[in-house]
């Protein structure tokens, strides 16, 4: 395969130049399960995984590889498999705090990001015109969609079921100010040919969504074919089962590529305030116009956000997801904070150990 239909660029090329190894070969992320990756290259699809060096250098889970990126491998031909020395910079990521189970929650409660997806263009947030519909959620996925670099698109798949399409329509865009709104079916079909355009050759796109919403058969759609496990949806709560197990990518016959995604049970955020403030710019806007600087839009005299949400200008609803958006960022930071200053403990800690090592060896000499 020619590696600029998998989105290979000149960045790309000099990031891997500048690791001055013309062993190198590089590979992009394309499926990943528990450290064993599927890469694709000039040479076919290898089985990889990452080298001792790697593994030892990495500090935290977003520095392994994650489906989309971009790495540099030394190539074993005859076995089909290879080795990963390095991950190159990543142009745009989705990433959410990764969802560790109870056993894990040592550390006073541990933090980590979690990359979805790496090196996107567009983030497709796809929600169900049935009884999945949530407008707090695809605030929360919108919010993080704008921290990836990447530019999101909303899909309100499974119109053929909804009774009032225009009435969903006109709730998202009153949340999802500048953003691309696509309704479509997958069933029907409608809307297909509006989502084709949006995944230019050699460009990536990701699908997000909670499960049952329709991702993979509308990636089955755009390829032509059933080649993604597909599942229906309980009548009762319109909630599906996940059928996608891994994050995968994907060519389609138009040169655009796609990563379908397992539904997202839940979705932290992991990011800073720029997305927040995109999202909800019509909330932070309203707060510029507050008589005083640190209103908290609480009781303040002269609050132009609580003033809004009574003339019925804001909905309150959007402001209390607003505030639990933004208390979760501040969690955020300050966990990522307490885990900056561990590590920097931890780094002091080894250089004084390694001092100490040193110093004794002297002392034996005789030459301290």
């Amino acid at each position: 395969m020619n590696i600029k239909s998998l989105g290979w660029n000149d960045e790309f090329e000099s990031h891997l130049n500048s690791l001055n190894n013309d062993n190198y070969t590089p590979g992009r992320i394309i499926r990943e399960h528990r450290k064993i990756y599927i890469v694709e290259t000039e040479q076919g699809q290898l089985q990889a995984e990452v080298s001792g060096r790697f593994m030892h250098a990495a500090k935290c889970l977003s520095d392994f590889p994650a489906v989309g990126d971009w790495v540099a491998l030394s190539v074993r031909p005859d076995e089909k498999r290879a080795t990963i020395h390095a991950r190159l910079p990543r142009k745009s990521s989705f990433s959410r705090k990764a969802v560790l189970s109870g056993s894990k929650k040592t550390d006073g409660g541990k933090t980590d990001e979690q990359v979805l997806a790496a090196n996107i263009d567009k983030v497709f947030l796809v929600c169900g015109l049935d009884d999945n519909f949530n407008i707090r959620r695809i605030e929360r996925y919108l919010s993080i969609a704008w921290d990836s670099g990447a530019n999101p698109v909303i899909v309100l798949n499974k119109a053929d079921v909804c009774p009032d399409v225009e009435a969903c329509l006109e709730e998202v865009e009153s949340v999802a100010i500048g953003v691309t709104i696509l309704t479509v079916s997958a069933i029907e079909g409608s809307g297909l040919d509006q989502l084709r355009t949006c995944i230019s050759p050699g460009k990536t796109a990701v699908f997000l969504g909670s499960s049952g919403v329709g991702k993979s058969t509308l990636i089955n759609r755009l390829l032509g074919e059933d080649r993604l496990d597909t599942g229906g949806v309980r009548i009762a709560d319109s909630r599906g089962r996940h059928t996608t197990i891994h994050r995968e990518l994907i060519v389609l016959p138009s040169g655009g590529i796609v990563i379908d995604t397992p539904g997202l049970r839940e979705i932290q955020a992991f990011g800073d305030e720029e997305g927040l403030s995109r999202t909800f710019s019509d909330i932070e806007e309203l707060a510029s116009h507050c008589r005083f600087a640190d209103c908290q839009h609480q009781n303040e005299p002269g609050c132009a956000v609580r003033n809004a949400i009574s003339s019925g200008e804001l909905d309150e609803s959007r402001f209390n997801s607003y505030l639990k958006l933004q208390k979760e960022l501040a969690h955020l930071e300050r966990r990522k904070d307490v885990k900056a200053q561990r590590q920097l403990y931890r780094e002091r800690d080894k250089k004084y150990r390694q001092h100490s090592r040193e110093n004794n060896e002297l002392r034996k000499k005789g030459l301290a």
